[in-house]
């Protein structure tokens, strides 16, 4: 007997959400700048020729390892999801995934992450993945209930896949791969504090303690923008000092960096629901402007 076709249309139309669902779980436009991270740093730390076998299951492994740090991210704040209107509808605070599912798949995710780079890329990229789930999962995400300083350890767990891409190819973690870490590092602040401004009557009713919260008046969540911004575009112009990225390059990070701090600025004196989302665009526009254009320097080099 065949299945009504009422039925067989609702079976698929629960499998369909329930395909979303995980795939909400991983976070995937997070899961994809760590990614996009991760093959920079390969890039370059190669010179533009990696070892893209290398490459692949280092993307692989960082992919199992963020998707499970997100899944327990998801994990242990439903509570706090629940009581904001732009996560409630996530899948753990919506009922629609049971916690002892998300948990499973949270730890397989991690442990076969961890062992994937181990076997297939190296142990130094694996003990890097480690550290940079512990760091997410294990003190950013109970941290943001209890101090704004959970901004600082989530901007070095953001920035952890630069140096496991860089250890992906076999290479020390010099000087190099410092520069990287630290303009990814610096980029999160004017990134988080935009978030954190527009979405900080959110963050107070499950009482999460970004900057915003703690300062209502914003000066704190603007002074900290404008600062790491500043601090951003010197740090974004050492690449072309230390061999891996020539004049053009230092243009670009000069004029993607200058108009950063412009609207940083404007964040800092207008404090206003539209200067964030204009910092926010600005910073969601410029990693990617910059990592690319680092990343095509030694590739067109060495073709």
């Amino acid at each position: 007997m065949s299945m009504p076709a009422a039925s067989f249309a609702q079976t698929r139309s629960l499998s369909w959400q329930r395909l979303c669902d995980y795939l909400e779980l991983t976070k995937p436009k997070i899961a994809l700048l760590e990614l996009v991270t991760v093959a920079v740093a390969a890039v370059l730390a190669s010179a533009g020729d990696p070892n893209l076998w290398r490459v692949f299951h280092a993307l692989i492994g960082t992919a199992l390892i963020a998707s499970s740090a997100s899944a327990w991210n998801q994990l242990l704040e439903r509570h706090t999801d629940a009581l904001m209107e732009r996560t409630a509808d996530r899948p753990l605070p919506a009922g629609r995934l049971s916690v002892r599912e998300v948990a499973i798949l949270g730890s397989v995710g991690a442990v076969l992450g961890v062992l994937y780079l181990a076997i297939l890329v190296n142990p130094l990229t694996a003990a890097l993945g480690a550290i940079t789930w512990t760091l997410y999962v294990c003190i950013y995400t109970p941290l943001k209930s209890r101090s704004h300083a959970n901004t600082l350890i989530g901007a070095v767990a953001g920035a952890m896949p630069i140096l496991m891409g860089w250890a992906a190819v076999g290479q020390p973690l010099d000087l190099a791969a410092a520069t990287l870490f630290l303009i990814v590092f610096l980029w999160q602040f004017p990134h988080f504090m935009a978030i954190a401004w527009i979405y900080r009557r959110d963050y107070a009713a499950a009482g999460l303690q970004m900057l915003p919260v703690v300062d209502p008046s914003g000066l704190r969540a603007g002074g900290q923008a404008v600062l790491a911004a500043l601090a951003l575009l010197p740090v974004s112009l050492l690449p072309s000092m230390v061999s891996f990225a020539g004049p053009l390059y230092f243009l670009w990070a000069l004029l993607l960096g200058s108009a950063q701090i412009v609207c940083a600025a404007i964040f800092l004196f207008r404090l206003s629901d539209s200067s964030a989302r204009l910092l926010l665009r600005a910073s969601l526009a410029y990693l990617p402007a910059l990592l690319i254009w680092l990343m095509l320097g030694p590739l067109r080099t060495f073709s």
